[in-house]
């Protein structure tokens, strides 16, 4: 009786120990983000006299100079068209090159795989003068293609690499009872393989999604007309050679993460299966 009930003090204390672990690493989690909301709402006085205290008061005009100077409507508009049309090409994109190196065996194959890696192993920023010039040339310039066109380029070895790997997993008796059944390839790629692949292609949109959303090296070199200017572009008008508007900042900062931590609140479930899904199956 009692190394049962020392068992199990010891495990209410491994337990308290776990969750005062966790607790505390939440903290130190959310609390940049807490600041960021709590400085959004100081002068600029408060925010160098006290930069970790309360603000004294609630200054709600920050986040409407802060929309108004920074031209963030405009901006928010075309952070969106770039991040879900970005986002669907790679989508797309990378389930069909993941279906067929998965599932289909041809003499490249291998070869092809081997040039994907290789397109993981490029820095992403090295190529941003070769691609301005080929940009220039075809025109593309101070366009949406600008950005859409290199952000499903660099995304789609990784959506490709981890779709694949989970797609190579499903047994393929599944698929060739289809066939024997008259369903086509499109058929099986729509209706089985599509619908069996979310939790990958889940992960594969979270990853996406930040990376376009919070891009400024790119829209930087390939965007200069202010009509096009994406949200990130849009945040480096508070900050001059000389001087930085830290409430302003602070408040547009506060803006432009409230879509980001909004899809994480609505698709937690998915996100988090997702996640776990890629983790085990790629």
């Amino acid at each position: 009786m009692g190394t049962y009930l020392r068992g199990k003090k010891g495990k209410i204390w491994t337990r308290g120990m776990i969750n005062t672990l966790l607790a505390i690493y939440a903290i130190v989690t959310l609390y940049p983000l807490f600041w960021l909301f709590m400085s959004s709402f100081k002068t600029n006085e408060e925010f160098f006299n006290s930069p970790f205290s309360l603000p004294q008061g609630l200054q709600w005009d920050n986040f409407v100079r802060a929309w108004e100077v920074a031209g963030m409507g405009i901006s928010l508009v075309n952070s969106t068209i770039v991040t879900v049309i970005s986002l669907a090409l790679t989508l797309v994109l990378g389930a069909l090159s993941a279906y067929v190196l998965a599932r289909f065996e041809f003499r490249l194959r291998t070869a092809t795989m081997g040039l994907l890696l290789l397109g993981m192993l490029i820095p992403i920023h090295s190529t941003l003068v070769p691609l301005f010039i080929i940009m220039k040339k075809i025109g593309l310039l101070d366009t949406y293609w600008a950005l859409i066109l290199p952000y499903t380029a660099f995304e789609l070895p990784l959506a490709i690499f981890v779709a694949a790997a989970y797609l190579t997993s499903i047994p393929k008796e599944i698929e060739e009872a289809a066939l024997i059944d008259g369903t086509g390839y499109w058929g099986i790629f729509l209706r089985m393989m599509l619908p069996l692949s979310i939790p990958a292609l889940s992960t594969v949109a979270i990853l996406a999604f930040l990376r376009y959303w919070n891009d400024f090296a790119f829209a930087l070199v390939f965007i200069s007309k202010p009509a096009l200017k994406t949200l990130p572009l849009s945040l480096s008008v508070f900050a001059t050679g000389y001087a930085t508007d830290y409430k302003l900042t602070m408040a547009a900062l506060s803006i432009a993460v409230l879509p980001t931590i909004l899809v994480f609140l609505v698709f937690q479930e998915q996100i988090m299966k997702g996640m776990t899904a890629g983790a085990v199956k790629g």
